[in-house]
C-alpha cells in the first residue's frame, strides 16, 4: 500500500515553497500551504528590529498566530513533511499553531527546513515536543534538489 504524503509549509519569502513543491513533486504529496491570518510585511520580519513582528513572537515561546485558511483533513495521510524557515534557530511560531491545531497523532511528521546559515536540530526538538504522538524522522536543511531525500523518507 502506497503512502499518502502531505507537504504542509510556511513561506515568508518563496524559499521554502520551492522546497515544498519539490517534495511534493517527488513523493506525489499533496501542498498546503500555511498562510498566517495577518501576513507578514517586510517590516515584520526584519530580524534586527527589536520591535519587529517576528522578533516579538519569536521571544514568545507562547505566541501562536492564527491561521487564514482552514486547516486540512489529515486523517488520509500517512507522513506530513513540515516545511519553514529557520527563525532564531527554531521554526516560526506560526507552524506551532499547525503542530498544535491539527490532528497529527500516529502520523509520520518530517520536518524540513530552509536557512542562510542556522541548522534544524532545535526545531526538530521542539517541534517532537509539541506533537508528541506522533512519530518524528529526521529533518533535512533543504538546499536545491531535495528528491532523493524526500523519496528516502517516505520509503521509510
Amino acid at each position: 500500500m502506497a503512502k499518502r504524503v502531505l507537504v504542509a509549509f510556511f513561506s515568508a519569502s518563496g524559499v521554502t515553497r520551492r522546497a515544498a513543491q519539490c517534495i511534493a513533486n517527488a513523493t506525489g504529496g499533496d501542498l498546503y500551504e500555511i498562510v498566517p491570518e495577518t501576513p507578514y510585511s517586510a517590516r515584520d520580519l526584519d530580524w534586527t528590529d527589536k520591535n519587529s513582528r517576528s522578533t516579538v513572537e519569536m521571544n514568545d515561546p507562547d505566541c501562536r498566530p492564527a491561521i487564514a485558511s482552514p486547516l486540512p483533513d489529515t486523517a488520509a495521510y500517512d507522513i506530513v513533511f513540515v516545511g519553514f524557515p529557520v527563525w532564531w534557530y527554531v521554526e516560526p511560531r506560526v507552524i506551532d499553531t499547525f503542530l498544535r491545531d491539527c490532528d497529527l497523532a500516529g502520523k509520520t511528521i518530517v520536518p524540513f527546513a530552509t536557512s542562510g546559515g542556522s541548522g534544524i536540530s532545535g526545531a526538530e526538538r521542539r517541534m517532537a515536543e509539541l506533537v508528541p504522538a506522533a512519530e518524528f524522522k529526521r529533518g533535512k536543511l533543504v538546499r536545491g534538489d531535495c528528491s532523493d531525500w524526500a523519496i528516502n523518507a517516505v520509503r521509510g
